[in-house]
C-alpha cells in the first residue's frame, strides 16, 4: 500500500463487538491513505479475523495482538501506537465509527493551520454533537486555547494527533479508569497548534454494545488515581492558576459527582464513603484554589449535604439531581455573583455547549 498518512488505531477484547462496521467506516469512506491497526486484546486473534470478514486481507488493514491480561484500553492503544509510522495517529472505539469524509476533513484542516492535533466532531447515539469541548462562544475552530476553550472537557484524543509532535506520548496503563486523561490533557495544554473539526463529518458514538459490565464503585484512590500522575507532569507543575483552575473545574463537575452518586446511595456506603470524598474534594481545591467558588450553587448544595452530619442518601441524591435542572439560576449562578460571567463558570460554558450541541456554529 502507499505509505499512510494516518495510522488509526482501533483496540478490540470481544467477540461480540462490531469490529467490521468500525473498519467499513475508515477503509470505505476516506480518500487519503490511512492504515487501521486493530489489536486483538487478550483474545483469540483468529476470532477477531473472522470477524472482520473480508476487510482481513485488506491492504490498509493490520492485524496486532497483545496479551497481557489487564482489562484496559490503554495497552493495546499504545501498542498501536508504538506500532505506527505514518505522520498522524488516531484512535477508535470497538463499537464506534467514522462519518464518510470524517478523516479526509480531519487533515484538510491540519493542513490549513498547521494543527498538531485535530479535535473530532463527536455525534452522541442521541443523534446530537457532543457539546464537549464547550469551546469559546461554540463557534472557535482554529487557534484553540487550551483553558480559553475549556479543552479539559474533551478527555478522549479523538480526532487526530501529529505523531511527529506526541508520538512519545502513551495512555497511562495500569488503571481501572482514566487512562486517557493526561495523555489528552497534555495534548491540548502543549501543543502549540490545535483545531476543532466542529462543521465536519463526525466520530460517531454508538449505543449497541452488548457486552458491557458494570462494576461495583472502586475504592476512591483507585479511580481518581489518575491524578498522582497528573500532579508529576512538569507542564502541570509549571501551569498557572488559571490553567490549573480550568482543568480542576472540569475534573470536579465531570468526574466527582459521578463518584458521590455511586459511593452514597445506603446510609451504610455514605458513611463509609464520606471522609474519602470529602478528602478529595479538599485535594482538587488544593491543587487550583478558587476552583469550587466556580461551581454553580447546584453543585455546592451536593457538598453541603455530603459535608452535613445531617446529610441522607436521599437529600443527597435530591440535590445530585437538582444539578441537571440546567435553566435554572441555582445551575447557572455560583455562589458569588460577581463570578457568574466568568469563562470556568457554569453561565457562559452551557451556553457555548448549548450552542455546539444544537448546531449554531
Amino acid at each position: 500500500m502507499t505509505e499512510p498518512l494516518v495510522d488509526l488505531t482501533i483496540a478490540v477484547h470481544s467477540e461480540t463487538r462490531p469490529i467490521a462496521r468500525a473498519v467499513s467506516s475508515v477503509l470505505d469512506h476516506t480518500r487519503a491513505p490511512v492504515r487501521v491497526n486493530v489489536v486483538a486484546h487478550n483474545i483469540d486473534p483468529g476470532i477477531i479475523r473472522r470477524n472482520l470478514g473480508d476487510y482481513a486481507a485488506h491492504p490498509q488493514l493490520r492485524l496486532l495482538e497483545l496479551r497481557d491480561g489487564i482489562p484496559s484500553p490503554a495497552g493495546p492503544m499504545n501498542h498501536g501506537f508504538a506500532s505506527s509510522t505514518a505522520p498522524f495517529i488516531s484512535v477508535m472505539g470497538s463499537d464506534d465509527e467514522l462519518a464518510p469524509g470524517a478523516i479526509d476533513s480531519w487533515l484538510a484542516l491540519q493542513q490549513r493551520t498547521g494543527a498538531e492535533a485535530v479535535l473530532a466532531r463527536i455525534r452522541l447515539d442521541t443523534g446530537r454533537t457532543d457539546p464537549y469541548p464547550p469551546v469559546r462562544n461554540g463557534r472557535r475552530t482554529e487557534g484553540l486555547h487550551a483553558r480559553k476553550d475549556r479543552l479539559a472537557y474533551r478527555s478522549a484524543p479523538l480526532g487526530l494527533i501529529d505523531r511527529r509532535r506526541f508520538g512519545d506520548l502513551r495512555l497511562t496503563e495500569g488503571l481501572p479508569s482514566g487512562e486517557d486523561l493526561t495523555y489528552s490533557l497534555t495534548v491540548w495544554y502543549t501543543a502549540d497548534r490545535l483545531a476543532y473539526d466542529l462543521a465536519g463529518p463526525p466520530y460517531i458514538i454508538n449505543g449497541d454494545a452488548g457486552d458491557r459490565v458494570t462494576f461495583a464503585p472502586r475504592p476512591i484512590a483507585r479511580d481518581f488515581a489518575f491524578l498522582d500522575e497528573l500532579e508529576s507532569l512538569p507542564w502541570f507543575a509549571a501551569a498557572s492558576r488559571p490553567e490549573r483552575v480550568a482543568i480542576v473545574v472540569k475534573l470536579i463537575r465531570i468526574h466527582v459527582f459521578d463518584a458521590i452518586f455511586a459511593r452514597a446511595r445506603t446510609p451504610e456506603d455514605l458513611e463509609a464513603n464520606r471522609a474519602g470524598l470529602l478528602a478529595l474534594l479538599d485535594r482538587f481545591e488544593g491543587l487550583a484554589p478558587g476552583a469550587t467558588a466556580l461551581l454553580s450553587r447546584a453543585d455546592r448544595a451536593v457538598f453541603d449535604e455530603l459535608r452535613s452530619a445531617a446529610g441522607t442518601p436521599e437529600s443527597l441524591a435530591l440535590a445530585l439531581d437538582r444539578r441537571h435542572v440546567y435553566m435554572s439560576l441555582p445551575t447557572l449562578l455560583p455562589r458569588n455573583p460577581l463570578r457568574a460571567l466568568h469563562r470556568q463558570a457554569p453561565f457562559r460554558t452551557l451556553f457555548s455547549g448549548f450552542r455546539i450541541m444544537n448546531g449554531a456554529h
